[in-house]
């Protein structure tokens, strides 16, 4: 009832620890279980970096061109959709479940997909990869958030963006090694025995209160979510390649998922057990922190997607290591998130990190605007890395809020929902961005090159470095100059979106960590912050 209490007063401030008589000091085999946690975030993260460089080879033996695209977007709306329901699978019936049988549906799916025999095979296995690596990013953050109070938790803020950061350099090349030396099938069969570590680490060391609930799961809201999210996922991803915006086709997607997701956030005031329950958007820091992610997913994936396409096709950089040239913006990120950690946890305070990073975000999202034809690699890479620095300031800090803004009980669904505001922003970013970037290179293609070099670009905007090399001269100076005005939409657009974030960290309230030393004497909200004891890992 208490509980209960405090939600609907709508405060920042979360409950009380559910577990009682809980030690203070973390044990020493936390640090086990945290390598085990950041072995199962780097699978999430690194399963479609590898596998988007063995895609040539893919499709090379089993065929299905055509296919191609669904063995990503099959493996992407399964992620987005089961990632809500995995964050109140672990609410309801206990985390650690709920992560583990994540691991063992994300290692089926990669086993099978190691073992597929045609197109049709590995897209519906990539599925089941999918349905998994929903649940392996929201039970990272949720059982971190279990773990390590939130003024401690910035201590690992550094390790998480480290992760990514190496996931999104060392895919690519990850991938190419293992496909030239080893196969195709290996970029999946490389998931077992990391995931069997996983596994095995957190089933001997990770020990979290036992929960059961005898509530009913939601499955019609789950069903409404899923739809609705399914709908726009694959507007953003056939919006102006597979099918005009304007197209039947995209019209009926914007109907069926628009009333889909109003029908669920009606369901949502009835259900007895919410998929998602409304109350954590009362929470004014939560609702900033989904909108913050958002953009930075809009933004980041973004950027990423654009950036070795331009250095590739203007600046001349090599493809095979298209991974080291985000090295400056990740490089960044990394430095950036660890200093902001360590600084919320000496402090306590993070409003600064947000409302530095919307500025830093906008400004190197302006810059890289500014690229042309004569921009030079370093000043390309001093852009980048000041867009890292912006991201470093808002990566995990807004899953730290977000967290800290809930109570305990909401802790997996307040992580799955602000990990798929993030997946939902990368999904518009690559869909909006790309919409204007291959609309402004026809027409500077056309504009400059004439009929002939619009003809290159008539299927698509993006060329490969082969299909480059062949242009003869003329075409190929349009081209680069194409790219250089198709970048220069999309990074300019991304600044303006950007522009959102610093609104946004205006009106967040730094409301104190839990977790951190209390001084005598304090009252009000101070006291809010008292110390949150650290469930038992032994």
């Amino acid at each position: 009832m208490a509980d209960t209490q405090a939600a609907d007063t709508g405060q920042e401030t979360p409950g009380a620890p559910e577990t009682a008589e809980q030690p203070e000091k973390q044990p020493k085999s936390v640090r086990v279980v945290l390598l085990a946690l950041m072995i199962a975030m780097m699978l999430a993260m690194l399963d479609n970096m590898i596998v988007g460089t063995a895609m040539p080879t893919i499709v090379g033996e089993l065929g299905g061109l055509e296919h191609l695209s669904w063995v990503v977007t099959g493996y992407t709306l399964a992620t987005a959709a089961s990632t809500p329901i995995w964050g109140k699978l672990g609410d309801m019936y206990g985390r650690k479940g709920a992560f583990m049988t994540s691991i063992v549906i994300f290692l089926i799916g990669s086993a099978l997909s190691g073992m597929a025999q045609n197109m049709g095979e590995l897209i519906g296995f990539r599925a089941v990869q999918g349905l998994g690596a929903g649940g392996l990013m929201v039970g990272v953050m949720a059982i971190i958030g279990d773990l390590i109070p939130p003024r401690e938790r910035g201590k690992y803020q550094g390790m998480m963006a480290g992760v990514m950061a190496l996931a999104m350099i060392g895919g690519p090349l990850v991938g190419g090694t293992i496909t030239d030396n080893w196969g195709w099938r290996w970029a999946f069969y490389i998931n077992l025995p990391l995931g069997v570590v996983a596994l095995v680490a957190i089933s001997a060391v990770l020990h979290l209160p036992r929960k059961r609930t005898k509530a009913r799961i939601d499955y019609l809201g789950a069903g409404l979510l899923t739809l609705g999210i399914t709908s726009i996922v694959l507007v953003t991803t056939w919006g102006g390649s597979e099918y005009a915006w304007t197209s039947a086709r995209i019209m009926e997607l914007i109907a069926i998922g628009v009333a889909a997701l109003v029908g669920f956030v009606f369901w949502q005031t009835k259900a007895a057990e919410p998929v998602l329950p409304l109350h954590i958007f009362r929470s004014r820091n939560f609702t900033l922190m989904s909108i913050i992610g958002f953009i930075v997913g809009f933004v980041m994936f973004g950027a990423t997607l654009f950036l070795p396409l331009y250095q590739q096709s203007v600046q001349g950089a090599s493809a095979t290591n298209s991974g080291l040239l985000l090295l400056p913006m990740l490089g960044a990120m990394l430095v950036t998130s660890m200093v902001a950690g360590r600084v919320t946890t000496n402090t306590g305070r993070y409003k600064i990190f947000p409302l530095v990073g919307g500025v830093l975000l906008a400004v190197g999202m302006y810059l890289l605007s500014t690229m042309d034809t004569d921009t030079t690699r370093f000043t390309s890479g001093l852009y980048m890395a000041v867009v890292g620095l912006g991201m470093g300031c808002l990566m995990q800090i807004t899953m730290l809020v977000a967290q800290n803004s809930v109570q305990m009980k909401d802790m997996g669904v307040a992580s799955s929902s602000t990990t798929l505001f993030r997946t939902l922003g990368s999904s518009f970013g690559v869909a909006v961005m790309g919409a204007l970037f291959n609309d402004r290179v026809k027409h500077v293609m056309a504009e400059r090159g004439g009929a002939m070099a619009a003809k290159v670009t008539e299927k698509s905007a993006s060329l490969d470095a082969a299909s480059l090399a062949k242009l003869p001269a003329p075409v190929r100076d349009a081209y680069q100059h194409a790219v250089s005005a198709g970048t220069h939409s999309a990074f300019l657009l991304g600044a303006v979106i950007a522009v959102a974030v610093l609104v946004a960290a205006v009106f967040v309230k730094e409301v104190p960590l839990k977790g951190g030393p209390q001084k005598a004497g304090d009252s009000g909200e101070a006291g809010e912050a008292a110390p949150m004891p650290v469930v038992e890992a032994v």
